[in-house]
């Protein structure tokens, strides 16, 4: 649970965060048409989002780079007229409070767009494994996504709710620096798109670029996270006490609610922002931290089997095997007794789905390392999700007869 609600945050941390700051800046300076046409493009950046995932997941029809390049460079087209009709509004009265929303509303839409269809097919990628909906893994992983979906709208608002009290022109530099932050991650992912698909011929300086780019997406989170956080900053120091006049006490009343409220949103942001922080340092450091496997035990080499006696593998626990090829390659399998059973579930140590990661025991459970699946131990040895690999094996004489060519049919599964 909390590993998908760190991956649900992630992947959404950018898009919040710019949907609040567009939100609270149109209510703010187009209080008669901001909030409709945000809330527009919020919809539809909803719905085509349920839309891209559905295609992406149920069909072919879509090649995710190039969709992704195509929502970058109409996100950059969309700022660059924005600026531009910002620039002039004021001479070119003819723009009016109907134009800037329209393109403020464009750009939540397609920052949704971009981030939230992964989010929404995580349930059918977690489905691959668990083959049902009513086991107790795929409803565990649904409630950390909705709680980190529920993360990101509180995010959201309080973003929102800070820009709509930010002064001018402060409101307009924070939207800037955050669509600044965004549009230098959307170059640099566009970039690396164009060198994969060879748009672009490469050279050293672009592919190291990418290459830098690609190994701290993080940063531009980061960096986003950090200029929110100046949101509260501003807040704080600006209400730090009431200078508006004021000329009895029913309107000092309301300044001082006023001054509460925003003070009070203020440390939600500020709270969120260093959660958003911890939730992508140390809380995912925690989620994805790695079980350490059980050991190879000791196995017999007898006329081209690895042999396992039965002794060894009696008291129902998980037992790890393994094969070292020619090439140095450590071809891994497991033995455990399934409960009330004299059968034995044997696989490799790797499953079709998530790789030679390996099992482990956890509460008589077997688990799947990478993916946190836990196996029902009575289809180890049976094809299907994430169960073993199933690998050749006889029994004979109290012991278990592999044979090492079944095992070397699987090396590349362990490169």
């Amino acid at each position: 649970m909390l590993k998908y609600f760190v991956m649900t945050c992630e992947a959404l941390m950018i898009s919040a965060i710019l949907t609040g700051a567009c939100t609270g800046y149109a209510e703010q300076r187009y209080p008669k048409t901001g909030k409709i046409t945000l809330f527009v493009g919020t919809v539809l950046g909803i719905l085509g989002a349920a839309v891209m995932a559905y295609l992406k997941n149920a069909t072919k029809l879509i090649d995710t780079s190039l969709w992704n390049m195509r929502n970058f460079i109409a996100a950059a087209v969309v700022l660059v007229v924005f600026f531009l009709v910002s620039a002039l509004q004021k001479p070119m009265k003819c723009v009016g409070d109907f134009l800037p929303p329209i393109l403020l509303c464009l750009l939540p839409a397609l920052v949704i767009f971009y981030a939230l269809p992964d989010v929404l097919a995580y349930p059918y990628v977690i489905l691959l494994t668990e083959k049902t909906v009513l086991s107790t893994n795929f409803l565990l992983k649904t409630v950390g996504i909705l709680f980190g979906l529920a993360m990101m709208v509180l995010i959201a608002a309080a973003v929102r709710r800070g820009m709509r009290r930010l002064p001018k022109p402060s409101d307009f530099l924070m939207l800037t620096l955050l669509l600044l932050v965004h549009t230098a991650r959307q170059i640099s992912v566009v970039l690396r798109i164009m060198l994969t698909k060879r748009m672009i011929s490469s050279n050293h300086t672009l592919f190291s670029i990418a290459k830098f780019s690609s190994n701290h997406d993080n940063w531009f989170t980061f960096a986003v996270i950090g200029i929110a956080a100046v949101i509260p900053l501003i807040l704080l120091v600006k209400y730090a006490k009431i200078t508006e006049l004021y000329h009895n006490p029913a309107e000092h009343r309301k300044l001082r609610k006023a001054q509460r409220m925003t003070r009070t949103w203020a440390g939600v942001i500020l709270c969120c922002m260093v959660f958003s922080v911890l939730n992508l340092t140390s809380i995912k450091t925690y989620a994805n931290r790695a079980v350490e496997l059980s050991p190879v035990e000791d196995s017999v080499i007898q006329d081209g089997n690895v042999v396992v006696r039965f002794e060894q593998v009696e008291d129902g626990h998980l037992h790890r095997f393994a094969y070292v090829s020619e090439n140095g390659v450590q071809i891994r399998f497991i033995v455990i007794k399934k409960p009330n059973s004299s059968a034995y579930g044997i696989g490799l140590d790797a499953c079709d789905i998530c790789g030679e990661t390996g099992y482990y025991e956890k509460d008589g459970q077997v688990v799947c390392n990478l993916c946190d699946v836990v196996m029902n131990i009575n289809t180890i040895g049976f094809k299907g999700g994430c169960n073993p690999i199933v690998i050749p094996y006889t029994i004979e004489n109290g012991s278990i007869y592999v044979p090492i060519e079944g095992l070397l049919a699987y090396e590349k599964e362990f490169k």
